[in-house]
């Protein structure tokens, strides 16, 4: 493995997850640890865990792709530019994805909308604002230095990084959790975070855990495989769509707080569209290149 920078991140990132696994989590899953959302406040300002930890992996993501963008000749100004638009465009989209699918209970306390501190971000309306972003600047930039499906591949090689790091959120939240369960890795919710139903259940399925190790294992896979063994632009892309997908579709059946459309789960239906559209744009973009 020639790659010296994938070997410190693979480390690093191992390391790390399993430190917290080993030393954090069964005094948390247990009961015997209860978590505050709320790291340091100073007078009125509150810093959570939840922005810490998101702006955590904004940091590490933006540090790693630039690395692979100067293996790609792509310059850093393109790339400083393209990242502040897509997280601008990001966090719209996952807030608005979230407001429209809960608009029952937005419309009635319509200044909750823009209070994204109370929790509320939903990842697939992240995902399209962020590919909306991409293309936006990749066609109103001029003498740019990647193309739309370049730049959706650096999104997507080091993008299940910032998410594996983002749910550690939903941990510190006691959010994000699935249906009770039995297992030895069972997690205790206090009374006040459970779900309407949910109040005389103890234990749940830590769903958040799930897909944290979900999105790391996608992370290793594609940022070594985009520095190392890409064959055209749209392929990273193509896998995340797919991989993360398979994963977060399977994981949202899990959970107890999903947005629902019409009696069906929206993730897993967004979750069926994107690997659907990501087998497709594999398949073709592999043929145009060889064409």
């Amino acid at each position: 493995m020639k790659d010296k920078l994938y070997k410190k991140v693979l480390i690093i990132s191992t390391s790390i997850m399993a430190i917290l696994i080993i030393f954090l989590l069964p005094g948390v899953f247990s009961g015997k640890i209860l978590l505050n959302p709320v790291l340091l406040t100073i007078g009125t300002l509150q810093i959570r865990w939840y922005g810490l930890l998101i702006a955590t992996g904004v940091f590490l993501s933006f540090y790693l792709a630039s690395d692979t963008a100067k293996k790609w000749e792509i310059s850093e100004d393109d790339l400083s530019t393209a990242v502040m638009i897509g997280i601008i465009f990001s966090i719209i989209g996952a807030r608005l994805y979230y407001v429209i699918f809960n608009w029952d209970i937005y419309s009635k306390m319509p200044s909750e909308i823009f209070k994204t501190w109370h929790g509320g971000m939903a990842i697939h309306g992240g995902i399209l604002g962020a590919l909306l972003s991409v293309y936006i600047y990749t066609k109103l930039k001029k003498n740019i230095t990647f193309n739309f499906l370049e730049g959706l591949d650096l999104m997507a090689h080091v993008l299940p990084l910032g998410q594996a790091i983002g749910r550690w959120g939903n941990f510190f939240n006691y959010e994000a959790y699935g249906g009770p369960t039995s297992l030895p890795w069972k997690m205790f919710i206090p009374k006040p975070f459970r779900m309407p139903g949910y109040e005389n259940f103890e234990y749940f399925h830590p769903t958040f855990l799930y897909e944290s190790l979900w999105d790391l294992g996608i992370f290793l896979f594609l940022f070594y495989y985009a520095r190392n063994k890409k064959k055209f632009d749209g392929e990273i892309i193509s896998l995340y769509l797919i991989l993360y997908s398979a994963g977060r579709g399977w994981i949202e059946l899990l959970r107890t707080d999903s947005l629902m459309f019409m009696g069906l789960k929206v993730a897993v239906l967004i979750s069926i569209v994107f690997i659907i559209l990501g087998i497709i744009m594999y398949f073709v973009l592999r043929k145009y290149q060889k064409n």
